[in-house]
């Protein structure tokens, strides 16, 4: 078997090429474990957007971006948030594929809903 030598240059190179590839590994395994959220903003009397699609795991993050406050509330009574002041925030994460029609107990003409693919 031959031996290779490396100068100092090389093997700080080798490392770091080592250390970022482990890196990116670790990063990719977080990502799995934590899929992305997706993002509903409450603003102008609507939920935008009105329809969302996401798999199985994601949690959603809705925003009251209004003057007014606003409540993000299950029709078949599966989630509710308490009322949504201006800038407040309501998350839930969604574990069981299904459809989930939401709306404003305070607005009641204002709807959305979640698809859990």
């Amino acid at each position: 078997m031959r031996k290779i030598r490396l100068c100092f240059a090389e093997k700080a190179a080798l490392t770091l090429l080592l250390v970022a590839a482990l890196g990116l590994s670790v990063r990719w395994a977080v990502a799995a474990d934590n899929p992305p959220g997706a993002e509903v903003k409450i603003d102008n009397f609507s939920f935008t957007p009105q329809e969302i699609k996401v798999k199985a795991g994601t949690t959603v993050v809705w925003t009251n971006r209004d003057d007014i406050p606003h409540t993000v509330t299950s029709t078949d009574s599966v989630f509710k948030s308490k009322t949504l002041d201006t800038d407040d925030k309501f998350t839930m994460t969604f574990s069981k594929p299904g459809t989930y029609p939401y709306f404003c107990s305070i607005h009641p003409k204002m709807t959305g809903k979640v698809i859990v693919e």
